[in-house]
């Protein structure tokens, strides 16, 4: 539950930074749109990690463990190629962000596979 305090701090104050110091970079590179995914999609994982770490304190199992490790490495390839994108124009991290998208694919499998095992 700390990472994810740790993740939503960051994620307002990415957010924030791109919104108020970064806007004439992220518009000359056509990359707000990207900018604004990545914010998106790592505090919608932030919260599912959360609340996984609040599910953790009353059912054990190692597919929880698991949900947790994978929305985090989700967090930080996906946004974290999308945020790196957006600031350099690097086109080729578009090829890294899929496998960031398999981690939060993969996170909500295992959470699915944790819940079910523990009813």
């Amino acid at each position: 539950m700390i990472i994810a305090g740790v993740f939503g701090v960051l994620s307002v104050a990415i957010g924030a930074f791109g919104a108020h110091g970064l806007g004439a970079t992220l518009t000359t590179n056509n990359r707000l749109d990207t900018f604004e995914t990545a914010v998106k999609y790592q505090f919608y994982h932030t919260l599912a990690l959360f609340l996984l770490g609040i599910l953790m304190i009353n059912m054990q199992s190692n597919y929880l463990n698991y949900a947790a490790i994978s929305f985090i490495l989700g967090m930080v390839i996906f946004s974290g190629s999308l945020y790196t994108l957006s600031l350099t124009n690097m086109t080729w991290l578009g090829a890294i962000t899929p496998i960031g998208g398999l981690g939060f694919i993969l996170g909500w499998i295992f959470l699915i596979f944790g819940v079910s095992k523990g009813l």
